[in-house]
């Protein structure tokens, strides 16, 4: 059963195009529901979403929500992980717990054939209502989650990214990490606990698309959500409070030092979102064509990957520059990447490269939205966050229309040299 669903999945795809038609309702059980009707393929995608995500980890227990999602699927009602795992294999159906830093859930991928949709919706409901989170699973995945904070801590990688997310985060949920500490004081009841208080059918979000009739998705949201907790109504995140500028050194044996420059920077549903996005293309997110690649790379071989993004969230998410050089070039290689900052959010694209940005983002998009699944995470992310139900439709006009002055506003408004922090592990 399951190669058949990969078969249908690699046979056909949903097809990008203008127009996707997104529904959106208010369950009966006050869930908020997602709705794109799509007949191209006998299959069913299926994602269900609280704000139950990292940044709502209570003191002194970090990891909570990334353990809670993650054995959401590892025992529920009379069924033990054993025989969910059957069940999904005898259906043919594939689901899988994430969290996040806003929000986790939960994703169910089923052929979407009566008998196996039916019965993957009714695993899925058991799942999400009834987590029973057996004491020695719980023991099991402890030890794996400490093993792998262990291993992490070991990493340069690993150790500038908790590093430049608590220096730019500082006193917010966005900064904190899990520890060996932490996980090793989460217990059972907090698991429970936290599955009643933030997976609640008021606060969740579904989202759906696939071979189904709008009478039948609102049957389908209904059913996942109507048995949730109540849930406690949702705390609103402290504010993002922006970093002074410094410069923090970790010391560490790697030949390779790691460096991250940046900030708390930009919320989800921002009006200067395109422009920051048109422009951070030209800056660093167009890979070889991109001027940090340029001058970083090409002219001066300082490293192999040098890359820029902006990561929206619910409150400011980061902007970053990230690369890898060698230990003793590491200062030069900063002070090129700062300069090509600073004049990028002096001076801003060129046309030509604002020309270009724009065709690459919005001949991309066909790309980003060529199948069910793909199509599914950005239909969670606009319920989710709330943007608009033409979100998709209005992407190429929201790109196009960006200026070039818009760039270098949107950038001196949300990336300010002040507030920029600089992590390098393995410096010397």
């Amino acid at each position: 059963m399951r190669l058949l669903l990969a078969a249908l999945v690699m046979a056909l795809s949903f097809a990008a195009q203008a127009g996707v038609k997104i529904e959106h309702w208010v369950a009966p059980s006050g869930a908020r529901v997602y709705f794109i009707e799509s007949h191209d393929l006998p299959i069913l995608d299926v994602e269900v979403d609280f704000p139950a995500g990292s940044a709502y980890d209570p003191a002194g227990k970090a990891g909570l929500a990334g353990l809670t999602a993650g054995l959401l699927e590892d025992g529920a009602g009379d069924l033990d992980e054993e025989a969910i795992s059957s069940r999904l294999v005898d259906i043919g159906a594939m689901l899988n717990g994430q969290a996040g830093d806003d929000r986790a859930g939960v994703t169910l991928r089923t052929l979407a054939y009566p008998k196996e949709r039916d019965a993957a919706l009714a695993l899925l409901q058991l799942i999400l209502g009834k987590p029973t989170f057996p004491e020695a699973v719980v023991a099991r995945e402890k030890t794996r989650s400490i093993a792998a904070i262990q291993e992490a801590d070991t990493r340069p990688d690993a150790i500038a990214a908790k590093r430049f997310a608590a220096a730019i985060y500082p006193d917010h949920p966005y900064g904190i990490s899990a520890t060996t500490d932490s996980v090793e004081r989460i217990g059972r009841d907090d698991l429970v606990a936290f599955h009643r208080d933030h997976y609640a059918a008021p606060t969740a979000v579904v989202s759906i698309i696939g071979d189904v009739t709008r009478g039948e998705a609102e049957a389908i949201a209904q059913s996942l959500t109507a048995a949730l907790p109540a849930g406690q109504p949702e705390a609103p995140l402290p504010e993002v409070k922006l970093p002074k500028a410094e410069t923090i050194k970790v010391a560490h044996p790697a030949a390779q030092s790691h460096i991250a420059i940046g900030l708390p920077a930009v919320r989800r549903g921002d009006p200067d979102y395109f422009a920051l996005l048109v422009g951070n293309y030209t800056l660093g997110g167009g890979g070889f064509v991109s001027r940090l690649t340029k001058e970083v790379r090409e002219k001066r071989g300082f490293a192999y990957s040098v890359y820029s993004y902006f990561a929206p969230r619910k409150l400011e998410g980061p902007f970053q520059i990230g690369l890898q050089t060698r230990r003793d070039q590491a200062g030069a290689a900063l002070k090129v990447a700062d300069d090509v900052l600073a004049r990028f959010i002096k001076e801003g694209p060129t046309a030509a490269e604002l020309a270009a940005a724009k065709q690459n983002l919005i001949n991309g998009l066909g790309l980003r939205i060529d199948s069910n699944a793909k199509l599914l995470g950005y239909l969670s992310t606009i319920g989710f966050f709330g943007l608009p139900l033409t979100y998709l439709d209005d992407f190429p006009a929201r790109v196009e229309a960006v200026t070039a002055r818009q760039v270098r506003e949107a950038f001196a408004r949300h990336v300010k040299s002040e507030n920029l922090v600089t992590v390098i592990v393995a410096g010397d």
